[in-house]
């Protein structure tokens, strides 16, 4: 008996699946609105998003200005966030505040709007504007409504993508200060990506690594610098280090601060003669 009804439960899930999909079938074809809300309504709150979403989208113009349009906004935009069509779900939420700012559901819509465009943010290499509009979209919300039960989420998204901004910053500066040891050319440009890094993110993990490289590279311009311009190139290179020193005084990068500051005293004492791939 046992091992009949187990081979009956296949054929009975089948028969399961293949009603849904005549009723949605037919429901999707009936001009009945409160027939597709009603069914849109069902496979939501069953997790079938995409059905949902495709019933919501047929009957979302039909409740425009009235009750239960909120409702079937709010729905119809979460189905999106729900099928990781994230694109999508930025927009619809945007439009469901915009058409219902007064709705309790805001708040909400305004988290996961942000959300969205939070799981669009690429790998910091690549283009960040995404990563831009979800820091302002997280921090309106932050700003907006700090008692949210999302309040601490957004403020660890909002972190994270900051932090990714800054590791963007901070490696294209590394890389014109590894260039740098090959062409003497790149230095210059890797000494402004530091500082403008080190003014654009005062608060940054990167800002003790970022002021050793400053160092690093003004030290490197000084001493293959010529002659007339080393005096003012060397004393710049003592001032990168008596601000990191200032800054971090037991910096992780001590040993090869003083090394490289060894080396300054020692040109300032006794200059070298000028090198032919000097800097200008």
């Amino acid at each position: 008996m046992f091992l009949k009804m187990r081979k009956l439960i296949p054929f009975l899930s089948l028969i399961l699946v293949m009603s849904s999909c005549n009723e949605y079938q037919k429901v999707l074809k009936n001009e009945d609105v409160k027939a597709k809300f009603d069914l849109a309504q069902k496979y939501y709150d069953a997790g079938d998003y995409k059905r949902a979403n495709r019933l919501f989208e047929q009957i979302a113009p039909k409740y425009v200005g009235k009750p239960q349009g909120e409702r079937v906004m709010f729905f119809f935009a979460n189905t999106f966030f729900e099928r990781k069509d994230y694109n999508m779900a930025g927009y619809q939420f945007e439009r469901f505040i915009k058409s219902y700012p007064k709705s309790e559901k805001v708040p909400e819509a305004s988290f996961l709007g942000a959300k969205s465009y939070y799981m669009l943010s690429p790998a910091y290499s690549l283009d960040q504007t995404d990563t831009n509009k979800a820091l302002v979209k997280l921090q309106t919300f932050i700003n907006m409504y700090p008692d949210s039960e999302y309040f601490d989420e957004a403020n660890k998204m909002a972190k994270e993508l900051t932090t990714k901004k800054e590791k963007k910053a901070f490696e294209i500066a590394k890389q014109f200060n590894k260039l740098g040891h090959f062409d003497y050319s790149f230095l210059t440009p890797a000494m402004a990506a530091f500082d403008n890094f080190i003014s654009d993110y005062p608060g940054s993990i990167f800002r003790e690594e970022a002021l050793y490289l400053k160092f690093e590279s003004a030290t490197e311009y000084a001493l293959n610098s010529f002659a007339r311009w080393k005096p003012e190139r060397l004393a710049s290179a003592k001032t990168a280090y008596n601000v990191l020193k200032k800054q971090y005084p037991d910096t992780k990068f001590a040993e090869e601060a003083d090394k490289l500051l060894g080396k300054i005293q020692e040109e300032i004492e006794t200059p070298t003669t000028t090198k032919e791939k000097e800097t200008k």
